[in-house]
Parts: structure tokens; C-alpha cells; sequence
């Protein structure tokens, strides 16, 4: 997670950085805001399959703490007037240091995860079919998405063994290293020369069973590898054009290595793949829709979604942390819950973004592709079942 309105961090920087209003009488969907909004607004969203491809859910990794505190996750849901989110989680922070942690921080989250979603009456969408089914019903749903391959510790076969837990989303890559490397990740050093063996064999797996393929933080060797192997579009979940970083050499300097490049991304496109435009260069919501048109206007419309890596629900702080000094309830900064976003939004998330959508231009077909159309596209390419 990353916003960047004056000053803040990913963990400190990760730590230290027409025709659609009368459909709104049919949709409860079009009653989801916080607020009521424009209704054309109201109306879109009703009737488009909104999905957030990266949001981070915070849940425990310790056996002792689960299923942690509960989250009001259907309730946020229907405030932002999404359909969906990829639900997500990394294991690598902290740091991991020992044989087995990583596969044990991922199966206790997962156990979480699983307590949450009963407590919400939630289900995940295992394919494109449980998403039309779950939008048609007006019911939240989640896609199980992990951030970093650190789990498989070199063992493919786990690939198999979570898609049976209902993992559809698998980012390889986050910001360190796993035990037994995939690829080389985008903000260190090289040392893999790209994709590696073992990354190369979790994509066919992933291919074979059927789950989405995320290079969200790997470099361009690592991208330019692994499309040559997979065999279905992948998605870049969150990112942004490098050439959105204005004057601020400072804030150049720090995020230039998380953003994608024209290059890059058309060679994505190229392959039939979508790329995540996230919320941290933009501190308003008409700020963010430029963003998402700059990147429409290098890839074009059916190649960009949003991906904003933000958190739906509160941030989740462990009783160890807790009894320490500065411990407790972790802060929570503007920018980093996803209904709260820009410090002037009146609507939910979905809801908001809309409007700034449509009020430079975008027309409702267009919306309704980034909102969620093409997300879908490739993840129903990518989950059509095992091979």
C-alpha cells in the first residue's frame, strides 16, 4: 500500500513510502453509496461488473490469532459500489526467516479469510460464471488473490493444492525474494536474469489448473519471460505510467522503479493482457481518471482496469504489536482505505471514480471495460478450468 498526497509510505515506504438511468430502479446496486450520486452515475455502476484487481485485506499469520478481528467486508463492499476485489495478502512482511514460515503465515491468512467470508455471507468467484452470478444477484463476491510466490517455497505442487482452497490470483512476485526465487522483482538488484526455472514452472501449473497470472513487481526480463511461456493474457495489477510523475524529482526518484514504462506496457497489450492503473500519483479522483487515460491513450481502452491497492476494510494490527510501545490499532492515513481514497470524496469508491471518468470524457461502454470488462476478460480466459 502506497499514497503519496504530501508524504507517506509503503509500509515506511513499505514501510518509510444514456440509456442506463432506468435501470436504477431494477438494481439495488444503484443505492450502494454513501451518498447519493449523480444518477447516471448510479446507473453505470449498476450496470457494470466493477472490480478492484489488487486490495489488500490485512489478516493474521500467526495459528494463535486467527480468524483475527472481524471485518465488515460485505458492508464496504456495497458502500464502494464494486462488484468485486481481489482479495489479497503478502507473507514477506515481515521479513521471513525461517523453513516453513512462509507456507504457514499463507495457510493461517487463508484460514482467516475463510472465517471472514462465513461471517459476511460471502462466497469466492472461482470463474467468470460465479461473477455474473454473484453481480446478477446483487452479492458482493472476492477473487482469492496472494502477492508473491513466497508459499510454494520451490514446491509446485502447492499450486494445486491452493487452487483447491480457492486461490484464482497468483501475484509471483512482491518485494522480496522467496526461498526459492521466481523472477527478479523490479525495486532490487538483479541477480536471476528474469524469470527463473521454478518461476517458469508455476506459471505452466497455474496455466494447466486455472489461475491468473500477476507480474505485478517483476522487472522487464521477468515480464518479457514469462509471456513467452504463458499461455493465457496475464494481468499487471497495480501500477502507472512512469511519464505521470510531473516535476517532483524526489517522488521520481522513489516510484520510477514501480511504474511501467510506454515500452513495457504495450508489450503487455501486445499479448492480450491488462495493466492495473493504482491511485498513489493521483490526489484527487479526476487526477486518477487522467492517469487511467493516459495509459488508455498508449494501450488503448481494452487493456487498462484499475487495480488501486488500497484496503476495503480497517488495517489489522497483531495482539504481540499490541503490548508494545507504539503499538495497538495501526494508523490509517487518507488514501489508504478504498472508500476513502481523496480527502473530498462524498461516494463510494466506485461510485466516485465514475464521475471523474465521465467528467473528462469517457464515455459508459469505456467505463464499463476498465471498471471491470477487461479484468473479467482475462480472468475468464485464465480460470475456463483445468487442462
Amino acid at each position: 500500500m502506497i499514497k503519496l498526497h504530501t508524504q507517506w509510505s509503503r509500509r515506511e515506504f513499505l514501510s518509510s513510502v444514456a440509456g442506463t438511468s432506468a435501470m436504477m430502479m431494477f438494481n439495488p446496486l444503484s443505492s450502494w453509496a454513501m451518498d447519493e450520486p449523480d444518477p447516471r452515475v448510479a446507473a453505470i455502476v449498476a450496470a457494470t461488473i466493477g472490480i478492484d484487481s489488487h486490495n489488500h485485506i490485512d489478516v493474521p499469520f500467526a495459528k494463535a490469532e486467527v480468524p483475527g478481528p472481524d471485518i465488515d467486508l460485505a458492508s464496504e463492499l456495497k458502500k464502494s459500489g464494486l462488484s468485486a476485489i481481489c482479495m489479497t495478502f503478502a507473507v514477506d512482511r515481515p521479513e521471513l526467516h525461517n523453513p516453513g514460515e512462509a507456507y504457514e503465515r499463507f495457510m493461517n491468512a487463508l484460514a482467516s479469510m475463510d472465517n471472514q467470508l462465513v461471517k459476511n455471507g460471502m462466497k469466492r468467484a472461482l470463474n467468470m460464471a460465479d461473477l455474473n452470478a454473484a453481480h446478477k444477484k446483487h452479492q458482493p463476491t472476492v477473487i482469492q488473490s496472494v502477492e508473491g510466490g513466497h508459499f510454494l517455497e520451490g514446491h509446485v505442487e502447492r499450486v494445486e493444492e491452493v487452487y483447491n482452497r480457492g486461490l484464482r490470483h497468483l501475484g509471483l512476485l512482491h518485494d522480496n525474494d522467496a526461498s526459492v526465487p521466481l523472477g527478479d522483482v523490479y525495486t532490487n538488484p538483479v541477480r536471476w536474469g528474469g524469470l527463473t526455472a521454478f518461476g517458469a514452472e508455476v506459471i505452466k501449473e497455474c496455466n494447466r489448473l486455472g489461475i491468473l497470472i500477476d507480474l505485478a513487481h517483476a522487472n522487464t526480463e521477468t515480464v518479457t519471460a514469462a509471456l513467452k511461456i504463458a499461455a493465457h493474457p496475464v494481468i499487471i495489477s497495480h501500477t502507472g505510467l512512469d511519464t505521470r510523475l510531473g516535476q517532483n524529482t524526489s517522488m521520481a526518484a522513489m516510484m520510477k522503479p514501480r511504474l511501467i514504462s510506454k515500452e513495457q506496457a504495450k508489450i503487455v497489450a501486445e499479448a492480450g493482457g491488462v495493466i492495473g492503473v493504482w491511485t498513489h500519483l493521483a490526489d484527487t479522483s479526476l487526477e486518477y481518471a487522467k492517469n487511467i487515460r493516459a495509459l488508455v491513450d498508449v494501450i488503448g481502452v481494452d487493456h487498462v482496469c484499475i487495480g488501486t491497492d488500497t484496503k476495503l476494510t480497517s488495517s489489522y494490527s497483531s495482539p504481540d504489536a499490541q503490548n508494545k510501545p507504539g503499538g495497538g490499532q495501526k494508523r490509517e492515513r487518507i488514501g489508504e482505505r478504498t472508500n476513502l481514497t481523496w480527502q473530498d470524496q462524498k461516494f463510494g469508491f466506485y461510485y466516485t471514480v465514475v464521475d471523474a471518468m465521465l467528467k473528462i470524457g469517457f464515455t459508459s461502454d469505456e467505463i464499463g471495460k476498465i471498471g471491470g470488462g477487461n479484468f473479467c476478460r482475462v480472468f475468464e480466459a485464465a480460470t475456463a478450468g483445468p487442462r
